[in-house]
C-alpha cells in the first residue's frame, strides 16, 4: 500500500508487479505499459491490462513482449494478433468474440465441460445460478427446490454441435429436455427434436433418457444413481420393502440391498445390457409397486 501511494503522489515513475494491476487500478498519469512473456495470458487478460495505461488525455503506449528464441504456439499467436489488431475504443467486445472462437464457445454445453458445469452438469448449474441471483434480492423469498436424484453413469448424454449448430438453440433444447417430468413429455421433446433438427444422435437421446429417469426416481425417493464395475447402485433415503419385492420378482438374482455409511441403497448387476435399459426397468418394476399400495 505504501509503493502505491507514492506511485500515485508521483514519487515513483515505474511500478514493477504481478497481473494483479488487471483488477482495475487506476492511474490517470500513466502513460507507457511493458507487458513480459506475453503469450502466457489470455486474450481477455491482455485487453484488461493494457486498459491500465491511457486514462486521461495523454498519449499511451502498450508493448507486449515474449522471448524471440520461444516457439509461440497456434492460439497464443492468435491473441496477440487479435490485440494488435483491435486497439479502437469499445473494442472489448469484439475482443470477447474472438476470444470464443478461439477458445471454442461451444465446450460448456458440449462433452467436454470445465469448471463448475462440469462438477455439476447443465441443468443443475442453471438452478445453483438462478437460486443464487434470487437469493440476492431482498424482496423474494429463497426458492423452495425438491432435491433431485444425482446421475452418475456411464452414458454419453449432450448435444453436439454437429446436431444443433446454433447455440441459442441448443440452449433451449437443453432447456426444454430438462423440463421432462413424464414419459410423454420425453416422446414429445423427442418428437421436436426430429420435426426441427432431424433424427438425434445417440447422445441426444441418452440425454433425453437421464433426464426421464432423474425425474422418476426423485419421485420414488431415490437421491444418487450412481455405476460400479458392473453395478448400479440406488441410494434411497429408505428401502421400500414393496420395492425389493418388486425388483427381486422381475430381475430375479440381479438385486441387492445393502448399506454404506449409513445410507440404505438397491444395487443391480448390469449384465450386458445398458444403464439406461436397466434403470429404466428398474423403474418400471418400482412404480408398479408404488401404485398397487
Amino acid at each position: 500500500s505504501e509503493i502505491w501511494r507514492q506511485l500515485l503522489d508521483g514519487e515513483l515513475d515505474l511500478l514493477v508487479c504481478t497481473t494483479i494491476i488487471e483488477t482495475g487500478v487506476d492511474v490517470p498519469n500513466a502513460n507507457t505499459l511493458i507487458i513480459e512473456n506475453a503469450e502466457r495470458l489470455g486474450l481477455a487478460q491482455l485487453h484488461q491490462i493494457r486498459g491500465r495505461v491511457g486514462r486521461s488525455a495523454r498519449r499511451a503506449f502498450a508493448y507486449f513482449t515474449y522471448q524471440p528464441v520461444r516457439q509461440l504456439s497456434e492460439e497464443a499467436e492468435r491473441r496477440l494478433a487479435a490485440i494488435r489488431e483491435y486497439t479502437e475504443f469499445g473494442a472489448g467486445f469484439r475482443i470477447a468474440m474472438r476470444d470464443l472462437e478461439i477458445r471454442g464457445a461451444g465446450n460448456i454445453l458440449g462433452a467436454e465441460q470445465h469448471g463448475h458445469m462440469e462438477a455439476v452438469g447443465y441443468d443443475m448449474y442453471l438452478q445453483l445460478l438462478s437460486q443464487a441471483v434470487q437469493e440476492q434480492k431482498d424482496d423474494l423469498p429463497k426458492p423452495q427446490t425438491e432435491e433431485e436424484c444425482l446421475i452418475d453413469i456411464a452414458i454419453d448424454a449432450h448435444i453436439p454441435e454437429t446436431y444443433i449448430d446454433a447455440i441459442r438453440h441448443r440452449i433451449a433444447m437443453y432447456k426444454r429436455i430438462a423440463s421432462i417430468r413424464t414419459k410423454d413429455d420425453a416422446a414429445d421433446v423427442l418428437d421436436e427434436c426430429i420435426d426441427r433438427f432431424g433424427e438425434p444422435p445417440q447422445s441426444v437421446l441418452g440425454l433425453i433418457d437421464i433426464a426421464l429417469i432423474r425425474n422418476r426416481a426423485t419421485a420414488l425417493g431415490i437421491r444418487e444413481i450412481s455405476q460400479r464395475t458392473g453395478m448400479l447402485l440406488l441410494f434411497c433415503d429408505q428401502v421400500e420393502p414393496r420395492y425389493i419385492a418388486a425388483l427381486a420378482g422381475a430381475m430375479r438374482s440381479r438385486v441387492m440391498v445393502s448399506a454404506a455409511k449409513g445410507r440404505p441403497y438397491l444395487s443391480v448387476r448390469l449384465l450386458d445390457q445398458a444403464p439406461t435399459q436397466v434403470l429404466q426397468k428398474a423403474l418400471d418394476c418400482m412404480e408398479s409397486a408404488k401404485e398397487a399400495k
